[in-house]
Order: structure tokens, then sequence, then C-alpha cells
């Protein structure tokens, strides 16, 4: 108003900051001053307030897309007990003043923007209405007229352009802060600009280096190049101070004496596999090791062949050991273990080999097979000459598999057998309703399933053995009886677990002497009924049924004795400790279609 209406009377018409602004920027060139107030426009209104518009507008964008999974993330935690409900309702207010924020920015950028665009409005509808005003009312002349509006329009505009820069600037710098933890926005730029002392030093070195170019001021650049050479030095010494007294931080905590949780030493690892340094190269997936890939395939075999999930296997280096030795605990002690040869191969000789090759005799670990340690350069030299080659990770994991397989039954106690039912439960409710608690405790059921484990049979047809109990509980409440039960009533299971594939089953049988020797050796007593068996004719018994698994190759691979109903669990508990990989079946086991093929005859006969 004081520009329109006094804007005649001389550039002091609208106060002497205008005036002196103008005359600072202006000049006595008044195209000069509209050049320069031009430039600051397109300063702040194309490259500052819309680019920070547009950062605005994406990240309000983006933040508002993202809520959902957000909060989505933050009732899984919830529901998984990572966090609790404080937590929860506190990331929930978190992402709310984030979406909030952005939201708010996006609106302020658009304030900004139109402070901007009415700054230039108005200057240029302030220079059009001097004019008008200059010439036509107070009859100024052209010249006179834009020398006295211009200036004074174009000081004004630039004092109101300034602070909206400022603003422009201040909004553009909040939009695009990158997300810290950093709630002071001063202290994160300070700590941005000045993180790094090296860039602050090369900055000192360029600005020197100019201060030497001819022409240029050389006092103001050295002066500059100084200071920040001061602040490249000061961070640097503060940075070095830091990083020793870190050091020595985590010195001192590093030797300060520890609190041990005497509690924490108590529990076992269930299954734990222990290693010499020299074998580390095959657990270790970073070194080409692929034992633990091999580990992952064990425990869903066993899944698949014996119905039991194998707890994780937690294995770790022993210098204890011998460098190439393992060994396999479960539940803290030693159930088997084997030493192997780093940086060789294993030859096995599966019984066709046709030329004899150099190597370190041994005998392969898990079935005691006769092989021979040789280098990796003579695998093909082995293959040809007939030997079947393995190389490290295969034997311990053949090895591991078999260890476990025989131990299958300490793997699985009331907890595990908890899980498996309550899955089964899922599918199968009245079955297992019906059975447990009414027929039998789990306890009970457990000791069943173990005892199926103890020999090899597979629990994974849980509705057959629930089924078997639930009709045969009810009449007796002896585990070992029902055992027997529920292997009759896994017969298919059985027969086609032991059907080779010329689709027979050779098995060797005991002649009616011994069978009948068994009979009458058997006494009731508080116990359940027992094997009371001489021990000499027990011992007799033992060896003619070793020697007729050495003298009979068909079934060396897997030997079965096939007996009477009554006798079965009888002879497997008396042969299983001095022939662990004898399978012992009654008839009832075996469905009617089975072909028993009988290879070998048991007599006492021939006993030394």
């Amino acid at each position: 108003r004081l520009i329109l209406t006094h804007g005649h009377e001389g550039t002091h018409a609208a106060g002497d900051v205008i005036e002196a602004f103008g005359n600072f920027v202006v000049g006595n060139n008044y195209v000069i001053g509209l050049i320069v107030f031009v430039i600051l426009i397109v300063i702040n209104f194309i490259v500052i307030t819309k680019g920070s518009g547009r950062v605005a507008e994406v990240a309000a964008r983006f933040t508002l897309d993202a809520m959902p999974g957000k909060q989505m993330s933050i009732d899984a935690d919830l529901n998984s007990g990572l966090i609790n409900e404080d937590q929860a309702r506190k990331r929930r207010r978190e992402i709310e003043q984030e979406a909030d924020f952005y939201g708010a920015m996006d609106g302020a950028s658009k304030f900004v923007r139109g402070d901007a665009i009415a700054g230039i409005i108005i200057t240029f509808v302030n220079i059009g209405g001097g004019l008008l005003i200059g010439v036509i009312q107070k009859g100024l002349d052209i010249s006179t007229a834009a020398k006295f509006y211009t200036m004074l329009t174009i000081g004004d505009g630039l004092l109101s352009q300034i602070p909206a820069l400022i603003i422009s600037t201040a909004a553009g710098t909040i939009v695009t802060r990158s997300s810290s933890n950093e709630d002071n926005m001063g202290a994160e730029v300070a700590g941005q600009l000045f993180k790094n002392p090296r860039a602050v030093a090369i900055s000192s070195a360029v600005i020197g280096l100019l201060g030497l170019v001819p022409g240029l001021p050389t006092a103001p650049f050295l002066l500059m190049s100084a200071i920040l050479g001061g602040v490249a030095w000061m961070l640097t010494k503060y940075k070095s101070e830091s990083d020793d007294n870190e050091k020595k931080r985590v010195e001192s905590a590093a030797n300060a004496p520890r609190k041990e949780n005497i509690e924490t030493l108590l529990p076992l690892d269930l299954v734990e596999l222990e290693v010499g340094y020299g074998l580390i190269n095959i657990v270790e997936s970073d070194k080409s090791g692929d034992l633990l890939e091999r580990i992952v395939s064990i425990r869903k075999q066993f899944a698949l062949d014996l119905g039991i999930v194998v707890p994780s296997i937690h294995i770790r280096d022993n210098l204890q050991l011998a460098p190439g030795e393992y060994r396999l605990l479960i539940k803290g002690n030693k159930v088997g273990g084997g030493t192997l040869r780093p940086e060789f191969m294993l030859a096995m000789d599966p019984g066709n080999v046709m030329d004899r090759i150099e190597g370190i005799p041994t005998k392969e670990p898990a079935f005691g097979l006769d092989a021979l340690w040789v280098s990796p350069n003579r695998k093909e030299e082995a293959e040809m000459a007939g030997y079947t080659v393995v190389d490290l990770p295969t034997v311990m994991a053949t090895h591991l598999t078999e260890i476990v397989r025989t131990h299958a039954h300490e793997l699985l106690g009331r907890q595990e057998a908890s899980t498996l039912v309550e899955n089964f439960k899922k599918t199968h409710p009245k079955v297992v309703e019906e059975l447990i608690p009414d027929q039998m405790s789990l306890g009970s059921v457990v000791r069943v399933l173990q005892g199926l484990l103890k020999e090899q049979v597979s629990i994974r047809d849980f509705l057959t053995i629930f089924e078997t109990l639930a009709d045969e509980a009810p009449r007796n409440k002896d585990v070992e009886v029902l055992t027997e039960n529920v292997r009759r009533g896994l017969a298919r299971s059985i027969t086609s677990k032991y059907t080779t594939e010329m689709g027979n089953i050779p098995v060797m049988t005991l002649h009616p002497v011994i069978e009948e020797l068994i009979a009458n050796s058997l006494l009731q007593t508080e116990q359940g009924v027992q094997l009371v068996m001489d021990p000499n004719t027990a011992h007799r018994m033992i060896s003619e049924i070793a020697r007729a698994v050495e003298t009979h190759p068909e079934i060396a691979g897997q030997p079965i004795l096939l007996t009477s109903p009554t006798a079965r669990r009888h002879l497997f508990k008396l042969t299983h400790r001095f022939i662990p990989q004898l399978v012992v079946l009654s008839h009832n086991e075996l469905t009617s279609d089975a072909n028993v093929k009988s290879v070998a005859l048991v007599e006492l006969n021939h006993a030394s």
C-alpha cells in the first residue's frame, strides 16, 4: 500500500529497509534487480518447493500403503509372544505418528509452494499497478515511474522471497531427512556434516587450493581452509580418543569376571555330534561341507520311515578327540562313533571287486564292510576296479543314520509322544479320546511306541496302532502283550518292509525241538511271562543262530528269524544283545500272501 500510494515521492516512500535493500540489489539498473529476483524465484519455486513437495507426496503415499503390513506385523509379533501389549501399543502409536507426520508435511509443502507463487504474483501486480498509478495518476514519465516503483517492488519482493526461500529450504530438509532414531534435527544435521573427518579435511584442502588460483580472493579462501582444517583436526582427535575409550571399555568388559549361571549348564542336548578339528571342513557349509544338508535329509527320512521327528542335532568341535574322530551322544552319553581320514575317500568292497588296489585297510563304520582309504585322485581307478567310492560326509551321514535308527526308541519320550498324539488328535479326535486316558495312560502308550521303535517297526500308522490298542487295552494291560498285538496289526507294513526285490522274505527258522524247549522254559511271574532257560543252552542257541547268519550270505545283510508268536519277544530279548542286527518275526506278523523262503534251519546238535 505504501509503495502504490507514496511511490511517486521517491525510493524512501516504503521505508528505509526496502529502500536500502532495493538500492543494494538493484543499484541504478532495475533490470539487474529484476533478473536477480527471477533467479531467486526459479530456485525457490522450481528447485526447492517442487522437489520437497514431490518427496512429501511420495513419502506420505508409501507410508499410508505400508500401514496395513506394519499393523499385521505388530499383530503377528504380539500373537507369537515376541512383544507384549504395551510394546504393541507403542509401536502402533509410532506408526500413526509417522503417517500423520508425512501427511502433514505433504500439506505443508503445498502451503510453501503457494507462498512462493503468491510472492511472484504480488510482485508483478505491484510493478504493473505502480507503473499505471505513477504514469496515469501522478503524471510521472515511464522511466521515472519504472525506477521508483520497480526498485521498491523488487526490494519488497526480495524481502518476502528470502524468508520464503528459507522456509522452503527448511521444509525440504525435514521432508528429505532419512529415517533415524535421532530426535534432535540439529544434532542429526551436524552429525552428518562432521561425521567423517576425512571429508572435512578434503574440503579444507580443496578450498585452500582455490585460494592459490590467480584472480580469486586469497584471504577468504585461506581463512575458510584454515577453519575447516582446524575442525578436521579436532574431529580426528575426538574420534581417536573415542576409539581408544571404546577399546578400553571392550577390553575391560572382556576381562571382567563373568557371573556364570550354573543352571544353564544343567540341560542336556538330546542328540549331539562331536567332531575332531580335522572334520570341521565337512561340517561347516561355508567351507564346502554338506553334512548339515545331509542331516536335514536324514531327519526327513526318519519321519517317513519310522514316523518320528528326530530332534535337531547339536554339532560342535571337541579338541579332546583325534583330528578325524567323531562321536554321537544321546542325552550326554556316547552311543557310537568312528574315525575318518581327512583328505581321503572310502572305497568299499561290495563283493565283486575285480582288481585289488593299494590303500589303507579299514572297516566301513556303519555295516562293518571291508574298505580302503584312497586319495581322491584315485577315485576313478577304484571305481573301475569294482569298488564303491564315497566321500567323508557320506560315510559319516550313513553311520549316523544307523546309530540313530538303533537308538530311535530313546529319542521318543512323553513330550515327543504328546506332540505326535496331539497332531493325530486333530484328524482323529474320537480315536484318541477313547484310548487316552480312559483305557491307557500316555506313559503306557509311550512304552508301546518305544517297544515298536526298538525293533525298527514304524509308528507312522498311528491309526492302526491306536485302533488296536483301543480294542485290546480293555482286556489286557500288559504293555509287552499290547505291543505284540500292535505288531500283528501292522503285519502289512512289516511284510512290505522285509520283502526283497525278488518278492520273497528269506528267513531262518528254529528246529521244532528248540521251539518246544523255549515253550517249556516260559514261566509266569509277577512281572509277566519270562523266559527261564539254562544259560548253557541259551549260549548254544545264540551261537547256532550267529553261525547260520555267517554261513548264509543271502540273509547276511538283513538276518530274519521266524518263530512262533509265543516265543518271538523272548527270543528278541535273548539275542538282541549278541546279534543286534537280527530281526525276530512271528508267523502272525506276516500277511497271508507273504512269500516266505526258509534258507536256514537252526539246530542245537552242531554246537561246539
